[in-house]
Order: structure tokens, then sequence, then C-alpha cells
């Protein structure tokens, strides 16, 4: 974990910039010895907030698989996206 205090932002942005990007881990700034906030790497933060979504989308399809919601076979599921990824090549 890397902590640093809030002035360090201030004094070495470049240096913290690396430590995001080298690490590809968060940053966080102390205030007064007090958590404050946290820096990251934006290419990590893309891809945690698609990994939330991710869970997110997991989560409920599993909630809607225990109380026995519609659910698609996996044929269904197959020509689903056969159908969105034609869509797509014709948009583009």
């Amino acid at each position: 974990m890397n902590i640093r205090p809030s002035a360090a932002i201030r004094k070495n942005y470049n240096d913290i910039s690396n430590l995001c990007k080298t690490s590809k881990e968060p940053v966080f700034l102390t205030k007064n010895g007090e958590g404050d906030l946290v820096v990251m790497d934006i290419e990590v933060y893309s891809r945690r907030e698609k990994m939330l979504k991710l869970r997110e989308e997991l989560l409920a399809a599993e909630e809607d698989r225990i109380r026995c919601r519609k659910g698609y076979t996996v044929d269904e599921a197959s020509d689903m996206l056969d159908s969105i990824i034609q869509e797509a090549k014709n948009v583009g």
C-alpha cells in the first residue's frame, strides 16, 4: 500500500504519477495524518470500473437465477451475441 502526505502531490506530482503508473496501485494521500484522497492511474481506474460493472451484472444474473426468473439457454445467448455483433459491424 502506497501512502503519502497530501503535500507530496503538490511538491512531487511527477513522482506520484510515476508511482501510480508503475505500481498499478492507488496512492493514498493523508492530510494531518488522516486519510484524505486516493490517486490512481487512469488505465487502472478504468479497468477497475469495468470490473465492478461486470461484477454487478453477474450478481444481478445470479439473483435472477436464484429467484427462478427467465434465463437464456446457451443457444439463445449465442444467437443474441451474434445479432449484437452483426449490428455493430453494420454500424461501423
